[in-house]
């Protein structure tokens, strides 16, 4: 067992941060920078923006609102909003009102909405008026909750309400003495992971959590300049858009651009020319493709996507490709990897100034990175998440009473204290858009279409997600007699064009109760089965995933191609 340590401490750390808030942060932010520009975006050709003092009379009106609604501390708040201004205010507003906002992603299902607002016991929910309705439909399944608000965007109908014109008749609360309502202790989120056999859990992050990590993350990074360019893409929902992009612009007043469509992040970055600009491999590798198909030399790289200004260039949120990173620092770029899973509030490791390919760095200030005997990767600190909101055996399963956190990842620690990623221990999907996705739950919908009898998920650090399927026999048997075609062997019915329709619209309505990152978008249905204590299966017939993926190799990769 080795054991790796950042020359600052844990206590360091938390003496630095000893009885910060976010709104604490936020309050100090405004009074210093109030007349600076915090919030800057486009629409329809025209620029809008808000300066601190602007977007605190939002927040401070949000928190008056929620009191309307008797939302205080120890209430959640549910928030389906796209990137966009609006969304800071509510988040800090319900902060401000002592209670605690939580995102959703806006790709879920009525149904995935229907467990994670009844899990959280939402009170409000606030959506964007077109997801709202999907919010309405499982409204029956919620008891806690007592309000759904609708809100437009810039483009949305002049009948839907926008942020001010809800705020029109509230006074707002005074922010000097709302930032002192939540203290250290209490949850200033929750993130939802994917499961690997069940639901989604609860990542409980305190507010001292997150003051913590911002801690961390600057002495990583090194504090950035007020006012430094931001562009905020993926969902609010993921925990590293939600901490670089909302929480760190408190601490060091950073100017946030929203983009609430990421197909359009392309253009954003030419405009913005963002200072700090952090991305999952995906992100990289489409920028990567698109100097390529240009014939674009390095010298004009990093321009020619609208990274010349950036000082700060992180992968993270799933593993870096091979070469993607030695591409960009070969350009100019100061391109390095991080490592962080919610559970750490998103960070472990990191090293901007001597960043080691194929590592994903050393601990970060405060840290204490472990690996044990088998490979499995364990770190103490204060960025260790809370717990599992109201499933303490499963809190229990990966925290031990010493602090110590189970990451699930197998690794290598180097002498000098630098860790590379060797495996994950768990089943979790990471696809190369760093989306976490569970294969045990999607699988399980699969196995529901009646001519399917096992499944296997692939997506892990791929662009989407396909699957092997394997003929159900005796029903597939059952469908040839009633189609005169009993003399069909299982293979040939794997290829029949009439089993595989029935399977197609079998997949269509599987995936059309999942989020759009979640579906299945290729299949190749087998006609061999797998049997058990096989390469495919256990003796208790459980998948062998490595198995699979070896056996199938040319199968998948012709599902990419």
């Amino acid at each position: 067992m080795t054991t790796a340590r950042h020359p600052r401490t844990d206590e360091q750390v938390h003496a630095a941060v000893a009885g910060q808030t976010l709104p604490m942060l936020f309050a100090r932010t405004v009074a210093r920078r109030k007349d600076e520009v915090a919030l800057r975006w486009r629409h329809e050709g025209r620029s809008s923006a808000w300066t601190w003092q602007e977007y605190a009379d939002r927040a401070t009106r949000v928190a008056a609102l929620l009191a309307r609604h008797a939302i205080g501390k120890g209430d959640t708040v549910a928030l389906m909003l796209r990137n966009q201004s609006g969304f800071h205010a509510w988040d800090m507003g319900a902060q401000l009102a002592g209670a605690t906002p939580f995102s959703v992603y806006n790709t879920s299902s009525p149904e995935q909405i229907a467990y994670l607002l009844g899990h959280a016991e939402a009170r409000i929910v606030v959506a964007d008026a077109d997801l709202a309705p999907r919010v309405r439909d499982v409204r029956d399944q919620l008891p806690d909750l007592t309000e759904v608000i609708a809100v437009g965007g810039e483009s949305d109908a002049a009948a839907v309400p926008r942020l001010d014109d809800l705020l029109g008749d509230v006074e707002p609360v005074d922010l000097a003495r709302a930032s002192t309502i939540v203290q250290p202790g209490d949850l200033a989120t929750l993130i939802y992971t994917s499961g690997t056999t069940g639901p989604p859990k609860a990542v409980m992050l305190t507010q001292r959590n997150v003051c913590w990590v911002l801690e961390s993350f600057a002495e990583v990074v090194g504090e950035a300049p007020p006012g430094s360019r931001m562009v905020s893409y993926l969902p609010m929902a993921h925990l590293l858009e939600r901490l670089l992009t909302h929480y760190l612009p408190l601490r060091n007043g950073a100017q946030v651009h929203p983009c609430p469509d990421a197909s359009e992040l392309g253009r954003y970055l030419l405009s913005v020319r963002p200072e700090i600009f952090v991305a999952p491999p995906r992100i990289w590798e489409k920028l990567r493709a698109t100097l390529r198909a240009g014939d674009i030399g390095s010298d004009r790289a990093a321009a020619a996507v609208g990274l010349d200004d950036c000082a700060v260039a992180l992968v993270g949120a799933a593993p870096s490709p091979a070469g993607l990173i030695d591409f960009f620092r070969s350009a100019g770029l100061p391109l390095s990897e991080a490592y962080g899973l919610s559970e750490t509030s998103g960070l472990l490791t990191a090293q901007t100034s001597r960043p080691r390919t194929g590592s994903v760095g050393l601990p970060a200030p405060g840290c204490a990175v472990r690996v044990l005997d088998d490979g499995e990767i364990c770190c103490r600190g204060g960025n260790v998440f809370a717990g599992y909101y109201k499933d303490p055996d499963a809190t229990a399963a990966v925290l031990d009473e010493q602090g110590w956190f189970r990451t699930g990842d197998v690794g290598v620690l180097d002498d000098d204290g630098y860790l590379t990623l060797v495996d994950r221990k768990k089943e979790l999907i990471i696809t190369a858009g760093g989306k976490n996705i569970s294969p045990a739950n999607l699988e399980a919908a699969l196995k529901e279409i009646p001519l399917v009898g096992q499944a296997c998920v692939i997506g892990d650090n791929r662009p989407c997600l396909v699957a092997l399927l394997v003929l159900d026999v005796p029903a597939a048997e059952a469908w040839a007699r009633r189609n005169g075609l009993a003399e069909l062997s299982p293979q040939a019915l794997a290829e029949h064009p009439g089993v595989l329709a029935e399977v197609r619209a079998g997949l269509a309505e599987v995936n059309g109760r999942l989020s759009q990152v979640e579906r299945i978008k290729g299949f190749r249905l087998l006609g061999e089965e797998w049997l058990p204590d096989s390469d495919c299966l256990t003796p208790t017939m459980k998948l062998k995933r490595r198995g699979v993926h070896a056996r199938y190799a040319d199968e998948i990769d012709a599902l990419y191609h």
